[in-house]
C-alpha cells in the first residue's frame, strides 16, 4: 500500500478549533504535509472538552464501517482506547499512540506503534516494547521567525537585559532563579490572563495564594507579584514570537520535583520534550536552560546554549550573556543547530514514513528513516 491511497484518522486530544498545543503540533501542524503526500487525513473524534481519557463509545464501529487503513490516537489513552484499539486491530485496521510527555506501556500494547517526542521517553518504554516505538520529534512551527538584531548593551538596572521564558502554565514563581540580578528584566509567557484584565488577574492571584499551604510559599509569591523586574504575559500563537524577538535571552529554568512518571522511577520533569527550547533556539535567541534529557543531544555548553543547574550556575551563565558579541554568536549556533533538524518539513517525513510502516506491516518494524 502505497502514501497516495492511505486513509488516516486521528483521535484528538482536544479540540481543533482550541487545541492544546500537543494536539496543535502533533496533528494539526502535520495534515498539509500528508495532504501533500498523498494521505487522506481526517479527523475522526474532536472533542468540545480536552480529555486524555475519553469514552469513545462506538468510534470503533464507525470506523470499521469508513474503511480507514490508520487511527492515530494523539495523547487519547485509559480503558475505552485500549478497546476500541484492540477492536480496530481485530477489523485489520493498523493503530498508532502519540505521545509526549508520560509512559502508557499498556496504550503501547493496545496499537501497532508509539510515537514518542523523544529518544529518552523512548527508553522508557519496557525493553519488549522498544521495537514499537518510534521517535517523531515536536516540530518547529514558524522557521521563518528570527530576531533581527542584538542590543548592543551589557544590562543595568535603568536598561536591561530582557530575558523570555515560555511555559504552558501560570508560574507563581521564577524557577530556580526566584529573584533576576537587577539587570536583567524576565517576561513570563504563560497561562495567564490578557493585558488590561486587571480584575481576572487579581481573581486569579488570589485564588493561587489561598491554594498556597505554606507561609514561604505565599511569600514567595508576594515577591514575585511586586517585582517589577518580573512580567507575565499571555501566551498566544502569534504574540509568543514577537515576545521572543523582543528578548535578548531565552531561559528555561526547571524546578526538580518528587512526582516521577507512572510505572518508572524517574521524575515527570524530566521527560518534556525539546519544543520549548527549540522554539528560542530556532529565533536565534542564546539559550539558558535546566539539563533535562531531551535537551542534551542538542545542547553543546558554551556553544551554542548553555546548562545550568544551581542559581550560582544561573548567574554565572547570565553574566556571560551579558557580552553582545557573546549573545550574537551563540544565538546564531543556536539557530543553525535546530532550524533543519527540527522542522515541521522534517517531522512530518518521519509521520509519513511511521503511517507507512505501520499500514504495510501491521506489528513488524523497522527503525523508520526519513524518506
Amino acid at each position: 500500500m502505497t502514501a497516495a491511497n492511505l486513509k488516516v484518522g486521528f483521535v484528538l486530544l482536544s479540540h481543533s478549533r482550541n487545541p492544546q498545543p500537543s494536539t496543535r503540533i502533533a496533528v494539526l501542524n502535520m495534515l498539509p504535509a500528508l495532504r501533500e503526500a498523498g494521505i487522506e487525513a481526517e479527523l475522526v473524534f474532536d472533542p468540545e472538552q480536552s480529555s486524555e481519557t475519553p469514552d469513545l463509545g462506538h468510534l470503533a464501529q464507525r470506523l470499521i464501517n469508513a474503511r480507514f487503513d490508520v487511527i492515530y490516537f494523539q495523547k487519547v489513552r485509559g480503558e475505552s482506547a485500549e478497546r476500541c484499539a484492540r477492536a480496530l486491530k481485530k477489523a485489520g485496521i493498523a493503530t498508532i499512540y502519540g505521545v509526549c510527555d508520560l509512559v502508557d506501556a499498556d496504550m503501547a500494547m493496545a496499537t501497532n506503534m508509539t510515537l514518542v517526542v523523544s529518544e529518552f521517553l523512548k527508553s522508557l518504554y519496557p525493553p519488549a516494547l522498544q521495537p514499537k516505538i518510534h521517535v517523531v520529534h515536536d516540530g518547529i512551527e514558524k522557521p521563518s521567525v528570527v530576531k533581527a538584531d542584538v542590543a548592543a548593551h551589557t544590562g543595568s538596572r535603568s536598561k536591561p537585559i530582557r530575558a523570555v521564558l515560555v511555559t504552558s502554565s501560570s508560574l507563581t514563581s521564577l524557577p530556580v532563579l526566584a529573584q533576576p540580578p537587577n539587570w536583567l528584566e524576565v517576561t513570563i509567557v504563560g497561562k495567564y490572563p490578557p493585558r488590561g484584565a486587571t480584575a481576572q488577574k487579581l481573581r486569579e492571584a488570589r485564588w493561587a495564594f489561598l491554594k498556597m499551604s505554606s507561609a514561604n510559599e505565599r511569600l514567595a509569591y508576594l515577591r514575585f507579584l511586586v517585582n517589577a523586574r518580573i512580567k507575565t504575559q499571555m501566551w498566544q500563537a502569534e504574540s509568543v514570537y514577537a515576545a521572543l524577538q523582543c528578548a535578548d535571552i531565552g531561559i528555561i529554568p526547571v524546578e526538580p520535583s518528587a512526582q516521577l512518571v507512572k510505572g518508572t522511577h524517574v521524575p515527570v520533569w524530566k521527560v518534556k520534550s525539546e519544543n520549548r527550547l527549540t522554539l528560542k533556539m530556532s529565533v536565534g535567541l542564546p539559550v539558558i536552560a535546566t539539563p533535562i534529557p531531551s535537551y542534551e543531544p542538542i545542547i553543546e555548553s558554551g556553544v551554542n546554549a548553555f546548562f545550568a543547574d544551581t542559581r550560582r550556575d544561573w548567574i554565572r551563565c547570565l553574566e556571560i550573556l551579558r557580552d553582545p558579541a557573546v549573545r550574537r554568536s551563540v544565538g546564531a549556533k543556536a539557530r543553525t543547530s535546530v532550524v533543519d533538524r527540527f522542522s515541521q518539513t522534517q517531522q512530518a517525513r518521519l509521520l509519513v514514513a511511521a503511517l507507512r510502516a505501520v499500514s504495510e506491516s501491521r506489528g513488524v518494524f523497522a527503525e523508520l528513516q526519513p524518506i
